[in-house]
């Protein structure tokens, strides 16, 4: 193969980072090939030096970045080049599609505005122009009413279609490489299926190389040609997508593509008592938000019913919108129920006085969707998890409640010495073990789990599903698992509801559901989720198209 048909010619890459606690190797000597028209997958968990290898394609690098090796782009070098050249090569050469686009595009410009901003800051283009092309770019990435929606700012739009967005941006210029880093991971699946599709004729159509970032094997398995695994720094194995997928070499691709839930239908049948009163029953539940500013409520959930039983996990399914999260606010007490019965522990939430729910907190766990988030920077992994003992009078201080904190982590496998650590010096599956342990801090009879996983790499994914599956085994809780990955449901769930526009579409026994769906929305949802085999997503793709 000649280097014309290359895009992306990387030698020898080093990367090393200078920090306080000393020089950090992070990409460690790796050769990689793009060729034109071709999608590659660079794939690894956090830390594993992807995301950097391909931000050198770009030079977007900080400053504490040491750089050897070389890094081809369309014939020039790119390590070492100065800014203004640096420049000139961004968007013409090669574009960027960023993980979050809510934080990539300006809120406070127009879209329009922004991508002949781009346009025009490559070449003599005048506003009108400008204007013309970022209306057509707009309609070729799928924005309905392109002609009125370039007038419209980011919030005015979905997540699905400010990515769709943020791939125009990258388009405008007709680069002849695009980095997509993690372009579908805060995505449903059914918008993920959307996005892919347009991912794959940017590089039919345009002939654009495409570099894509992920964890999602799926994903990998749905849109790329060639897979690059790398390791701590290191490429540990190469090849075309579909040998990889049917016979992986290195033991830590196998590894990684051992640990990615897939939907096999699994029949955990719920053994607990059928007759007992349940600890969450909703009858014709409805949560309206006031409207503001003379507009009028919004109605989230529309008259749903659904029970949970002690020792049971219901997962609820759904789409971004589709009022999931809405209905798990309100069985914790933070968002008003306003029309039907919601009756939560024995406690009727619907015209409910804080007071009256006081008692009753403390038989609740909630785990976050980002336990960064939610746990106090300032204050040790111990004085987290000793919080709600702490608020609820078990404990006088994190002091007096350490043997209880040191107990936790241990449920949680964690050593008792990262209780002296802060959130920011443990991983994000360890920290969201630590957000298990305090969940379970006061023994609850019922949690709460919102996406819990979906920001952790396939494998530690696994490892913190595992681990959820054997405490509630262990402790017996009861669970409303909130998620819109079906795998997951697949995996932890006794019965699932699915959730579609504030409607429950769908409920019953997992197996039942997921097996042999009735709705529609429910097919659809199946359909949509990415297996990891390259050959029977192909078939899968061609299903869901039908659908």
């Amino acid at each position: 193969m000649s280097t014309e048909d290359l895009a992306v010619e990387i030698r020898d890459l080093r990367v090393t980072f200078a920090t306080d606690g000393g020089d950090v190797d992070a990409v460690r000597g790796i050769d990689l090939d793009v060729r034109a028209g071709e999608v590659l997958a660079i794939v690894g968990e956090s830390g594993s030096g992807k995301t950097v290898t391909a931000r050198t394609i770009l030079g977007l690098l900080p400053e504490t970045a040491r750089l050897a090796g070389a890094v081809v782009l369309s014939g020039t070098d790119v390590v070492g080049l100065s800014g203004s050249r640096l420049r000139q090569l961004r968007g013409t050469e090669a574009a960027m599609i960023f993980q979050e686009p809510s934080t990539a595009l300006n809120p406070v410009y127009t879209v329009g505005w922004q991508i002949a901003e781009g346009l025009r800051a490559h070449g003599d283009v005048s506003r009108k122009d400008a204007r013309e092309r970022a209306i057509d770019i707009l309609r070729r990435v799928g924005i309905p009413d392109p002609e009125k929606r370039v007038d419209d700012y980011p919030h005015q739009f979905s997540g699905g279609q400010k990515q769709r967005i943020v791939i125009a941006h990258a388009l405008a210029l007709d680069p002849s490489v695009i980095i997509a880093d993690e372009p579908t991971t805060a995505l449903d699946v059914t918008v993920q299926a959307e996005i892919l599709d347009l991912l794959r004729r940017c590089r039919d159509e345009f002939g654009t190389a495409i570099v894509l970032i992920t964890h999602n094997m799926g994903v990998v398995a749905d849109l790329a040609d060639r897979v690059a695994v790398m390791y701590r720094g290191e490429l540990v194995e190469s090849a075309p997508v579909g040998e990889l997928f049917s016979s992986p070499r290195h033991e830590y691709t196998q590894s990684l593509l051992a640990a990615v839930p897939r939907l096999e239908i699994a029949d955990r049948a719920f053994t607990g008592a059928t007759d007992a009163e349940p600890l969450v029953r909703a009858q014709g539940l409805e949560i309206e938000y006031a409207g503001r500013l003379g507009r009028k409520a919004f109605r989230a959930v529309n008259g749903v019913d659904f029970e949970i039983r002690p020792g049971e996990v219901l997962g609820l399914v759904g789409e971004s919108g589709s009022g999931k999260t809405t209905i798990g606010r309100a069985i914790a007490g933070l968002a008003p129920v306003t029309g039907g019965s919601l009756r939560v522990l024995d406690v009727e939430m619907n015209g409910l006085r804080e007071r009256d729910f006081r008692a009753r907190r403390r038989e609740l766990g909630f785990v976050f969707q980002d336990p960064a988030s939610s746990f106090n920077p300032l204050l040790t992994i111990a004085q987290c998890i000793a919080e709600p003992l702490v608020v609820h009078r078990v404990a006088r201080d994190a002091n007096d409640a350490r043997d209880r904190v040191d107990e936790l982590l241990e449920a949680v496998q964690l050593p008792k010495a990262f209780g002296d650590r802060y959130p920011h010096e443990l991983s994000g599956g360890q920290r969201q073990r630590a957000s298990l342990a305090r969940a379970l801090a006061l023994k609850p009879r019922l949690l709460i789990a919102d996406e819990p996983t979906s920001a952790l790499d396939v494998s530690v994914q696994a490892r913190v599903l595992e681990l959820f599956t054997e405490l509630q085994e262990r402790f017996g809780f009861a669970a409303l698992f909130i998620t819109h990955d079906l795998a997951v449901v697949d995996l932890l769930a006794h019965r699932v509801a699915v959730l579609h526009r504030g409607d429950i579409v769908e409920q019953g026994p997992t197996a039942e559901v997921l097996g042999a769906p009735r709705d529609p929305y429910t097919r659809r949802l199946i359909a949509s989720l990415p297996v990891p085999d390259p050959v029977e997503q192909a078939q899968r793709r061609e299903m869901l198209r039908g659908l």
